[in-house]
């Protein structure tokens, strides 16, 4: 069974999504928090698998939340669940370690398969909140530095590519490629063939090599070395 806590302010929407999660065999719902300290206590009473986090929230909101919990509670992975899709909830959320991204207009299997996801490990962005993040890796500082002119650019030997940043892998870029591209780790492994374990550990290593945190900041490092399909 995963468990889950569920955090939102708004009593309807939260008993909605209480009553929406008990109707899944493999979900129990083990709390149901009305504010970011609520869902802080629930955890640490409860050890969850996943908390599904409302962002905006009195006394402690789902960004502080969020950061508490993965900060006391690793093995806790989040979900965001919220009406607000803008950069800075967006970006907030995800470097808080927020594992996936949703907004309420999600039905209750993209809910239900973010959970699951988010159990296993996985990460799920909603299609319009992977937009405005790779909107917001491309917009970075480092976008509006000038390119230098052709001539000042090092040439590369003909049909040569350039190296990949970091000491990366051809495998390893490959998946970082595929991360900036919205893909999940089960979408990720079908795609190369390959073991999901495999690809989380592909993962591990890109992320200790260039060192980014969270998939957020690997799109923006895709971005800003030009590692986009």
């Amino acid at each position: 069974m995963i468990t889950v806590v569920v955090a939102d302010d708004q009593t309807v929407v939260r008993e909605g999504l209480v009553v929406l999660l008990g109707l899944l065999d493999d979900v129990e719902v083990v709390g149901a928090a009305g504010d970011g300290e609520e869902a802080v206590a629930l955890v640490a009473a409860h050890s969850p698998d996943v908390v599904l986090m409302d962002l905006r929230m009195p006394r402690c909101d789902g960004v502080t939340a969020t950061a508490r919990i993965r900060a006391a509670h690793p093995g806790t992975r989040v979900v965001v669940l919220t009406t607000y899709a803008d950069d800075t909830d967006i970006l907030g959320a995800m470097r808080a370690g927020a594992l996936g991204y949703l907004t309420k207009d999600a039905g209750r299997v993209q809910i239900a398969q973010a959970v699951r996801a988010a159990a296993s490990g996985q990460s799920v962005l909603d299609p319009v909140v992977h937009e405005r993040l790779v909107a917001a890796a491309t917009a970075g500082p480092d976008s509006k530095k000038p390119e230098p002119p052709d001539s000042q650019k090092p040439a590369m030997p003909d049909g040569q590519k350039p190296e990949p940043p970091d000491g990366l892998t051809a495998r390893e870029t490959e998946v970082l490629r595929l991360i900036a591209a919205g893909l999940s780790n089960r979408d990720i492994a079908k795609r190369l063939f390959v073991t999901e374990v495999t690809v989380k550990s592909h993962i591990n290593r890109l992320f200790a090599k260039t060192g980014v945190r969270d998939r957020a900041q690997a799109v923006r490092y895709a971005y800003e070395h030009g590692l986009t399909t």
